[in-house]
């Protein structure tokens, strides 16, 4: 693990880790890029396929469970054959399937491919995140947490943009076809990203006597159990604020394609502002304390966020929650990193992104069907405000902190 100078700024200390920085950021980048592309074409795929919006909520919901075998399984594997290849594996994968989905004719082919495509999705962010955070020095962990999350926003960005363009004119099977791009991000990882020192350290002690040697396996301690809640609940209220934004812009607002590209233009860019500065904020204030003041403005700006009939007020709302309702997300790999110990910090973080999922899908099935009983913004304000409270429940949760529990250069969970 890299030496930490206190006279250097995280950014300076971030500076010699600028490769393994990049990938993580492209790796998320791209996973966003085609995940969105699916929330962006729900209703163009419904129309297509013959069914409707809560049929297609359940395609989102086969994604998020191929995610919870991805970040189990894959976990598993970055544990025992490196960060690195299953990096590598996970983003070749996740390309490969964007494409199958546009060569899609039949409902039930969506599901199994999008599926398929959840596996990827999940193996590339355990893979990455674990790899991110054994790599870079403690105090710059922050800040390379949340560039790396900051790429989420930038293929939201992206695949918005290309909407814009795309779906008018070629339809939303080419928006699936542009998502193999990712497939050359693997080359870049084989040449110019390291291995994580840390799996490489215990490798080489991996010979040793079974007294002495790091113990495999998740381990259901308070910090890991606080882990697993507090990504189903934070997954379910991210959910619930960006799944079914795109139909209910175009859906309920009746705003056109281009329309959407500004007002989700607007949510980018808080995210994109929102994310380093949630970062350095942590930084200075510590997580506890930036996750409660970010939860707050969120509820008070859900309704502004949704049901708004202003295109002003809309992109102000749209801003104001990437700034502070999706930048918490900034925080989530340094978060999880410190709740399991290295030898299987990447199955530990892996299991807690597959109960995010499960988060996800339960979203996916919720807010369609509470959308038919009272309209679909009113859905997605109640969702939003139950995860919220939910999340900051298990945030107050202070789980003790055991042998091993946290990386080197750190003494303790942060709270």
């Amino acid at each position: 693990m890299p030496d930490d100078d206190d006279t250097l700024s995280p950014f300076m200390l971030l500076r010699p880790y600028w490769r393994v920085t990049l990938a993580a950021f492209l790796g998320w980048f791209l996973d966003a890029f085609d995940q969105v592309a699916l929330l962006l074409c729900l209703p163009d795929i419904g129309k297509s396929l013959g069914v409707g919006l809560t049929a297609m909520g359940l395609v989102i919901t086969a994604q998020s469970v191929g995610r919870i075998l991805g970040n189990t399984s894959w976990g598993w594997l970055s544990d025992r054959y490196g960060r690195k290849l299953t990096f590598m594996i996970g983003v070749l994968w996740f390309a490969a399937f964007s494409g199958f989905t546009a060569l899609v004719w039949t409902y039930l082919g969506m599901l199994v491919v999008q599926f398929l495509f959840g596996i990827g999705f999940g193996g590339e962010w355990t893979a990455s995140a674990s790899l991110l955070m054994e790599s870079v020095p403690p105090r710059a962990r922050s800040l390379a947490s949340s560039i790396m999350m900051a790429g989420y926003e930038c293929g939201f960005f992206a695949a918005a943009a290309v909407q814009a363009v795309v779906l008018p004119y070629w339809g939303w099977r080419a928006m699936f076809l542009i998502g193999v791009i990712p497939a050359i991000l693997a080359i870049f990882i084989r040449r110019d990203v390291a291995e994580s020192p840390v799996w490489l350290r215990l490798r080489a002690m991996s010979p040793a006597p079974a007294a002495t040697r790091p113990r495999m396996g998740l381990r259901l301690d308070g910090a890991a159990i606080q882990a697993l809640l507090f990504m189903a609940v934070l997954q379910f209220q991210n959910a619930a604020i960006y799944s079914f934004y795109p139909t209910l812009l175009r859906k309920v607002q009746n705003l056109t394609p281009a329309d959407v590209f500004l007002l989700l233009g607007c949510y980018c860019l808080g995210s994109l502002v929102g994310k380093p500065l949630c970062g350095l904020l942590a930084t200075r204030m510590g997580e506890r304390t930036v996750f409660i003041t970010y939860f707050l403005i969120t509820i008070v700006d859900i309704w502004p966020f949704v049901s708004a009939h202003s295109m002003w007020v809309l992109a102000g709302a749209a801003l104001i929650m990437g700034l502070f309702g999706n930048s918490v997300f900034a925080l989530v790999p340094h978060y999880l990193s410190q709740r399991f110990p290295s030898a299987s910090r990447s199955l530990g973080m892996g299991c807690s992104y597959a109960v995010a999922a499960l988060g996800q899908g339960v979203c996916g099935f919720v807010v369609p069907w509470l959308g038919g009983q009272w309209g679909l913004p009113q859905a997605i304000e109640s969702s939003v405000v139950i995860g919220t409270f939910m999340v900051a429940a298990v945030i107050f949760y202070q789980p003790p902190v055991l042998p091993g529990r946290h990386m080197e250069g750190e003494e303790s969970i942060v709270p």
